[in-house]
């Protein structure tokens, strides 16, 4: 088996209130950043996973996605392209 990093970007769905991302809209135009329409706060994780290839690497981790690192009711998730990691990472 090979070590996968897998990044994701979890971000809170469309049409949800995203109060940090208000607080930092404000703030950012209160500093003069006039142009700012709308700022969503979402989170990065990265996740290192052994598996066979980069496909089960990425299945794997859509599955800890739709299970625990994300909630479905109210975020989406994308994946990033997985990266090989090098021999001896934890």
């Amino acid at each position: 088996m090979k070590s996968y990093r897998v990044p994701v970007q979890i971000v809170p769905r469309p049409g949800i209130l995203d109060p940090q991302g208000a607080a930092v809209a404000g703030a950012l135009r209160t500093l003069g950043f006039d142009s700012v329409a709308d700022v969503r706060v979402g989170r990065f994780v990265t996740v290192d996973v052994n598996a066979d290839s980069a496909a089960s690497a990425t299945a794997a981790v859509r599955g800890m996605c739709e299970k625990l690192l994300a909630n479905p009711v109210i975020e989406d998730f994308a994946l990033e392209e997985p990266t090989l990691q090098p021999d001896g990472r934890p």
